[in-house]
């Protein structure tokens, strides 16, 4: 089945309307109808300002990368991201055509 693969890039301290947007995310997914979502964080990453976030023990909390995705239909993610754009959230994303199914 040709599906899209929807990914969204954050860090662990966004916040949106008085939740994780990690969290917010997933939510919105399954209220739409989204079949699942995934969030995962990650070790080290920069974003487009360059400042270098990594996991080390003098690593303030909350500023670590996080990535929440989604494989869903193609309406679903116009939605998805329509939703987005309504709430003025500026995220970063990346969005391609994948094939998905169950073996």
């Amino acid at each position: 089945m040709q599906s899209i693969y929807l990914k969204f890039y954050l860090s662990e301290k966004h916040h949106h309307r008085g939740k994780l947007l990690s969290e917010w995310l997933l939510e919105q997914g399954r209220a739409q109808g989204v079949p699942g979502g995934s969030v995962f964080r990650a070790i080290a990453g920069f974003g487009r300002h360059g400042h270098l976030h990594e996991e080390t023990f003098f690593e303030l909390g909350g500023e670590l990368p996080m990535q929440v995705e989604f494989v869903l239909t193609a309406d679903a993610a116009e939605h998805l991201l329509k939703t987005l754009r309504e709430e003025k959230l500026q995220l970063p994303f990346v969005r391609y055509a994948v094939e998905s199914g169950l073996t």
